[in-house]
């Protein structure tokens, strides 16, 4: 594996979800895979589970892991060519890029989209400079439209915790939050979903509908309750509209997942990539309840941040 942006840089969904439940079984079983190399993570945004499960994960490889708060801890990033840099920009992306990619074997990156362009955002265009820059393995710990590792994690929790022999029914729904919040765990969640044995229904209010090529194929329904019908898995997340990009178009009343929600489900178990506004996009008689899977996730962050670490130590070895 060169790089890991999408489920796109996967030849085998399956395969790799295996892998990750083989190496919880296992975490340390392939230390010395890792041993003199070293995981560069660099964050442009805050993050509790994709620092500390990625981090984990290079150690259990036995890398060295070097962090980094960009945006506090390091100059201003330029990223635009040709500009003359006699602003507020100190840092070239073209040399940071590069001389990370000389400390590093593997770099791990997140950075939130700004949501205030759509073609800007959905252009990657950073994350795409620092693959074509830094010379090295690049994963992506969020970008501006997707999360990957989460929905890897995600995936590896539905296969362990789905009734064997049944294919089962996800539901992707929208939940009320109180600021614009990215697409990217959302478009990343429905296109790993679709490369599963699942089946997929994303519910919304009018006016959040994903953009269509994360949702081609499955079917979306802007009645929350006749979506919940039967569901064995319910995915909880909140995102601003892309139609009107970046923008929050209602408060949301009614769309909170509740245990009155959960009886029209077969039982559901429910998820949530955390944080989480307790009492807002899930209530709290849920998240404290038996249906409840946000430790287990989370928990899972560091076997699919291993799975995939390891598929490209392999490649540099």
């Amino acid at each position: 594996m060169k790089q890991f942006t999408s489920v796109h840089d996967v030849q085998d969904v399956a395969a790799l979800v295996n892998e990750a439940l083989q190496l919880k079984q296992t975490p340390l079983a392939h230390k010395a895979l890792g041993q003199d190399k070293t995981l560069g993570l660099i964050f442009m945004n805050p993050s509790l589970r994709t620092r500390l499960s990625t981090q984990k994960a290079g150690m259990n490889l036995g890398m060295n892991v070097m962090v980094m708060n960009l945006d506090k801890e390091g100059w201003a990033l330029e990223t635009q060519d040709g500009v003359v840099m006699n602003g507020t920009t100190v840092e070239h992306i073209r040399e940071a890029a590069a001389v990370m990619g000389q400390y590093c074997d593997i770099i791990g990156i997140r950075s939130f989209p700004k949501l205030q362009d759509r073609e800007e955002d959905y252009s990657e265009d950073l994350l795409n400079k620092f693959i074509k820059l830094a010379g090295v393995p690049v994963v992506s710990l969020e970008s501006a439209t997707r999360h990957p590792l989460q929905s890897l994690a995600d995936l590896v929790t539905i296969k362990e915790q789905a009734a064997a022999g049944k294919r089962p029914k996800v539901v992707l729904t929208w939940a009320p939050h109180v600021k614009a919040i990215p697409h990217c765990v959302a478009n990343s969640f429905a296109e790993w979903m679709q490369q599963a044995d699942v089946d997929l229904v994303i519910t919304n209010p009018e006016g959040y509908d994903l953009a269509d090529k994360f949702t081609k194929g499955s079917q979306v329904l802007h009645n929350q309750d006749e979506a919940l019908k039967g569901a064995d898995f319910v995915y909880v997340k909140n995102w601003s509209s892309y139609e009107e990009y970046g923008k929050v178009l209602t408060d949301g009343e009614g769309w909170m997942m509740t245990n009155e929600k959960l009886a029209l489900t077969n039982n559901a178990k429910v998820m949530h990539c955390l944080p989480v506004r307790r009492g807002l996009e899930l209530s709290q008689e849920i998240l404290d309840g038996p249906n409840s899977l946000v430790i287990e996730q989370a928990n899972n962050r560091t076997y699919a941040a291993q799975a995939v670490l390891k598929r490209m130590l392999e490649r540099i070895a």
